[in-house]
């Protein structure tokens, strides 16, 4: 069966409440706890919890309009929280939230409500929390999966959860951009055949998330396969636990989320159309969830044809592989930085502090 038709099944069950469906077959299931287990006993080196990033971020373009900072809230698991660094200034959060603020010229207040070893199904108390906290925000960052994939969560669930999640979201007037589950298959302490299934497992989440996103409003990036070869072979990019990213690594799945995030507050110099020579075009959003898994860095957003929504085949949706760009450091107080610079392929992120309020 293809990755699109999966992620189609999964999708369609989240829907329709057919949690049931199972993608691995049973006669693995003894396998994949004994090497589950061998893989989490070499992973569990890490304590503690991951520095707090909550503040505001950019302060150096507060102007004379006196513009509220925009608001951006952070959801997730370990990953979204920063787990494996130790300033909050390496975290995803505060480096987007950096980010964001260089590229809008306009302050950003963050909130981080992901927490170590979070699944799909932690969401909903995060998001009281991001609502008591921020009941209007101005985007949301979600980072979520690989836990859903571990706890063998039903793909079905999995899906359902979020999308709710994207959905509430969207009625509070936030922008919700989706890092999908990250490809497990590239952690190098876990071997195969553990690795083959996880990586079927991660990658047919990723593409059913991508749909479940789409439908509910929000747009998707995905990051399984960019931590393949981007961080294949080399060590600096993991924390010491070689599961969870260090900054060096979370820098460069923060510039694949950047453009999509900067695109859906509008403040992205990138025209929101397809690119042909790059591979863009507008799909049945199964179809482009199914190439986004395999390919990292790639948004999946809804998308019209004529005023329509939706095709023979299903919603559409605008496949995009944006381009990341080089973001000067904060400016100095009074010291507006200057625009983007060159594309390049080893972008790194703002690095700014955060002053908690």
């Amino acid at each position: 069966m293809s990755r699109e038709r999966v992620a189609r099944r999964i999708a369609a069950a989240a829907a329709y409440g057919g949690g049931g469906i199972g993608l691995l077959g049973v006669g693995f299931a003894g396998l994949l706890l004994t090497e589950a287990k061998l893989a989490e006993l070499q992973l569990n080196t890490l304590q503690g919890e991951p520095p707090r990033a909550d503040g505001v971020y950019g302060e150096a373009f507060a102007n004379a309009e006196g513009l509220a900072p925009l608001r951006m809230a952070v959801l997730g698991d370990s990953t979204a929280a920063g787990f494996g660094v130790d300033r909050g200034r390496d975290t995803p959060g505060a480096l987007l939230a950096g980010g964001i603020a260089a590229m809008a010229e306009r302050p950003v207040r963050l909130f981080v409500a992901a927490a170590n070893g979070a699944a799909s199904n932690d969401l909903e108390r995060q998001l009281a929390l991001v609502l008591a906290a921020e009941p209007s925000p101005d985007v949301a960052l979600i980072m979520i999966g690989a836990n859903d994939v571990t706890q063998r969560i039903k793909l079905a669930d999995s899906v359902r959860m979020l999308s709710d999640t994207v959905r509430r979201l969207r009625a509070a007037g936030a922008e919700v951009i989706v890092g999908t589950c990250p490809d497990l298959g590239t952690i190098e302490p876990v071997r195969p055949p553990l690795r083959t299934i996880a990586r079927r497992a991660s990658r047919q989440l990723a593409a059913a998330q991508t749909i479940g996103v789409v439908e509910a409003g929000g747009r998707s990036v995905s990051l399984g396969a960019l931590l393949g070869p981007e961080f294949d072979h080399r060590p600096e990019m993991f924390a010491s636990d070689r599961y969870h990213p260090s900054a060096q690594g979370y820098q460069t799945a923060a510039m694949a989320l950047l453009p999509s995030m900067c695109a859906a507050l509008g403040v992205w110099p990138e025209e929101e159309r397809a690119d042909a020579f790059r591979g863009e075009g507008v799909l049945p959003v199964a179809q482009a969830a199914a190439e986004a898994a395999g390919r990292g860095g790639t948004e999946v957003a809804g998308a019209a044809i004529q005023g329509s929504e939706s095709g023979p085949r299903g919603r559409w949706a605008l496949l995009k592989h944006r381009r990341r760009r080089i973001l000067p450091a904060e400016a100095p107080a009074g010291a507006p930085a200057g625009p983007p610079g060159a594309t390049s392929g080893n972008s790194h992120a703002v690095d700014a502090d955060a002053r908690a309020t």
